[in-house]
């Protein structure tokens, strides 16, 4: 898995940070999580390339979160996307107004579906919006002056096949593996070898989150808990405690707060106010509490 930093501020962007954007290369795919102005370009400039993304994760409906979408779309039609390749975008209520605005924006062609899944999470409860044989995507309502979704990725991870306890049992190295490490049973002369005979124990993959916008809560601890990354916005220093409060934003040793409390492996803190130039001082703030933090910028990739 390898996540690479499109965009790392908050409400405009800078000379050296755009607005934000988060690239997850992992399972074949290509995911993008928010879409701020300028997502394309930053894009071109790590070479990865729009038509290879299927996935898009907004958080939010703020412009610094998805005023890439139209470009990003209209550019997918230019490079000749097609009915065979759907790009699918979930966040929350609200999404089909802003694909409808992005289709009476200006003159082009879009010959591929694009398909926004509205995800209506009132609660506090973890849910899970996409599955397959390779990750779960799970989001929950966190707290923003806008509904704002947090997410997380978690790889399932199969048990580790036993190879050699595999073959005392008669089993020939070949398709039959497969099958077994699958978690189906094969016969062999008659005996039935069962898939839970030659695997070891249940292993957790690895598990990525993002914040999004949202001051600290318990729903974000509760999607967090054990995690291998948390990518939690930082807007503001402690200094400017009163300006997190009432934007409903998270001071960088408030995000630290919630990786302690979950017990995650590695804190990024990202979504920074263009106010600070010494981004020492956030990561200082954060490592008082939580000493496996990191700073976002502008393309950074980290392997997972």
């Amino acid at each position: 898995m390898e996540v690479t930093f499109l965009g790392t501020s908050s409400a405009v962007p800078s000379k050296y940070r755009n607005h934000p954007s988060i690239a997850l290369k992992a399972f074949g795919e290509i995911m993008l999580f928010d879409c701020g102005e300028g997502t394309q370009r930053q894009l071109a400039n790590v070479k990865i390339s729009p038509m290879k993304i299927d996935k898009i994760f907004i958080t939010h409906l703020h412009g610094d979160h998805i005023l890439g979408l139209p470009g990003l779309i209209q550019s997918m039609g230019f490079r000749g996307r097609d009915s065979q390749n759907p790009l699918h975008i979930y966040g929350p209520v609200g999404l089909e107004k802003v694909k409808e605005s992005i289709f009476n924006m200006g003159h082009f062609t879009i010959d591929f579906p694009v398909i926004m899944h509205e995800i209506n999470n009132s609660g506090d409860e973890i849910s899970i919006i996409f599955e397959n044989d390779d990750y779960i995507v799970e989001c929950i309502k966190t707290h923003h002056n806008v509904v704002n979704l947090s997410y997380s990725i978690y790889e399932k991870k199969k048990p580790r096949f036993l190879r050699e306890k595999a073959i005392e049992l008669g089993v020939k190295p070949g398709p039959d593996f497969g099958k077994l490490h699958n978690g189906h049973s094969i016969e062999i002369d008659g005996k039935i070898i069962k898939s839970e005979e030659v695997l070891g124990p249940p292993r957790s993959g690895s598990k990525i989150v993002y914040s999004g916008d949202t001051i600290p809560c318990e729903e974000m601890i509760k999607l967090a808990k054990n995690a291998t990354v948390l990518i939690h916005e930082a807007t503001y220093k402690n200094l400017d405690f009163d300006k997190a409060l009432n934007n409903f934003h998270s001071t960088a040793s408030q995000s630290a707060g919630i990786a302690k409390e979950a017990n995650v492996d590695l804190l990024i803190l990202t979504h920074i106010s263009t106010r600070y130039t010494n981004i020492d001082d956030l990561k200082e703030e954060a490592l008082n509490i939580f000493e496996n933090t990191k700073v976002a910028y502008d393309f950074r990739t980290l392997e997972i």
